[in-house]
């Protein structure tokens, strides 16, 4: 008889996330294979890297993760890297908490006893039961603490990852900086709150990945990917229309404190793509949203929807050149007149910018350990480098990111390339706004308003 795991697809698929999508092998499971000690460890001796999960009830999933499981022939066993984390449900949500811990397995009484220098932090009992002390209750932010009673216990073999925890350790550390990266954007607040949302333009040749871009931010902060944005990799624009996209934080959550404005794409031919003298008017806020692009003839005052006198919220505040990194250097003479020509009129607007090198093909390389800065290989560094000597960008402000383009899932790793470069073009935004005169910024007028 096939022995088949309590877990839902929807755990599963939340583990596959937290351990890198590696898959899951059923082991041992507490209700078929016997409920001792000995059954359990016998069974899952040299396995390689293993999960225990005791099912607490049908909402509650507390679970230990090692390197290589304990051997019922060893005496004695040394502190090893552990994974501990906790699924709970709670209003149609899975959320996980983490901890990782070096640990030190061992049978003791016919018991599973997990201990952190001298202390008994938890232990598989007999009689389906199971202690936690209050410091893994308190990480993992459980509401209980002390014996508590189990419905299930389950051993698996995870495959598709080393051994040791390295790689777990990884993903984890890329993960907590992931929500780090989440949290400091959705505190942000424009500069001395003088508009409510930063405008931040995306402009670039055609098929560099701008509406992506968009796509990317806004699947991050719905925990999904989606796809909005119509992408595509013809030679002429898929986008043929002026797009603000605000971003809201989950599918009924409130707008973010940015907007992300899509354009037409750069096209090295005449005539073509879009029409360079609709630029000064896009910086100055006087394209309306969802404005017909027309390659040959710009927006005019006399346009229906033309924004005759822009406010400081309508305008530009932050552009970022979203450029192939594979395509850097087969860029032609006219498409790179164009990205300059576009530059000069950032320039005269006084307008912060960034470039945005999209296409990274391995993110993880990218980054550091720390995840706080990017590890440039050759390559990459070649081509930083050239936009740098190109547009006269600071290196600093030349930023990576792999888009969502064909991926299904989330990953952490992409995810924080592009909250970093989302992040720095906030702040290139807030230099911007802190650098206006007064008269640009409203300030006058409010001082001289009445007190009432």
């Amino acid at each position: 008889m096939e022995v088949t795991t309590r877990l839902t697809w929807n755990d599963e698929n939340h583990l596959r996330k937290l351990l890198g999508n590696a898959s899951l092998s059923l082991l041992y499971k507490s209700s078929v294979h016997g409920g001792s000690i000995e059954d359990m460890v016998e069974r899952c001796s040299r396995q390689g890297c293993t999960i225990t999960m005791a099912y607490i009830d049908y909402n509650m999933i507390v679970a230990f993760m090692l390197g290589n499981y304990i051997n019922l022939r060893e005496s004695s066993t040394e502190p090893n890297d552990s994974l501990w984390f906790s699924l709970q449900k709670k209003n149609d949500a899975t959320e996980i908490e983490t901890l990782l811990l070096k640990t030190a397995p061992k049978i003791i009484d016919e018991q599973l006893v997990c201990r952190l220098s001298k202390t008994d932090i938890f232990i598989i009992c007999r009689d389906n039961k199971i202690y936690l002390n209050k410091m893994i209750t308190r990480n993992l932010k459980l509401k209980f603490y002390g014996h508590r009673q189990y419905l299930e216990c389950e051993v698996f073999r995870v495959e598709g990852i080393k051994d040791n925890l390295d790689d777990i350790k990884r993903i984890i550390k890329a993960r907590e900086h992931r929500n780090r990266l989440l949290a400091d954007i959705r505190d942000y607040k424009p500069y001395a709150d003088l508009v409510s949302e930063i405008r931040i333009l995306l402009v670039g040749p055609i098929g560099s990945g701008k509406s992506s871009f968009f796509n990317s931010v806004k699947s991050i902060f719905h925990g999904h990917v989606t796809g909005q944005a119509v992408v595509g990799s013809d030679i002429t624009s898929i986008t043929e229309r002026y797009r603000i996209y605000s971003v809201k934080d989950g599918k009924n959550g409130k707008s973010l404190p940015f907007m992300l404005c899509d354009t037409m794409g750069l096209d090295g031919a005449e005539g073509a793509g879009l029409c360079m003298d609709d630029i000064p008017h896009i910086l100055k806020g006087c394209m309306p949203d969802r404005y017909q692009f027309n390659s040959r003839k710009p927006i005019t005052p006399e346009h229906s929807t033309f924004i005759t006198s822009p406010s400081l919220k309508d305008r530009i505040h932050c552009v970022a050149y979203v450029l192939d990194i594979n395509s850097i250097d087969n860029l032609s003479s006219k498409m790179l007149a164009k990205v300059k020509q576009v530059h000069k009129e950032v320039l005269n607007c006084g307008i912060a910018y960034v470039a945005l090198l999209t296409k990274v093909d391995d993110c993880s390389e990218v980054l550091q350990d720390n995840f706080l800065n990017m590890s440039r290989s050759m390559t990459s560094q070649s081509q930083v480098m050239n936009v740098h000597k190109m547009l006269g960008i600071p290196i600093s402000n030349i930023l990576m990111v792999g888009n969502y383009a064909s991926d299904l899932e989330l990953d952490p790793m992409k995810d924080i390339l592009i909250l970093s470069a989302l992040r720095q073009m906030l702040r290139a935004a807030d230099d911007f706004l802190e650098d206006l005169p007064l008269e640009e910024t409203g300030a006058i007028e409010r001082a001289l308003q009445p007190c009432i």
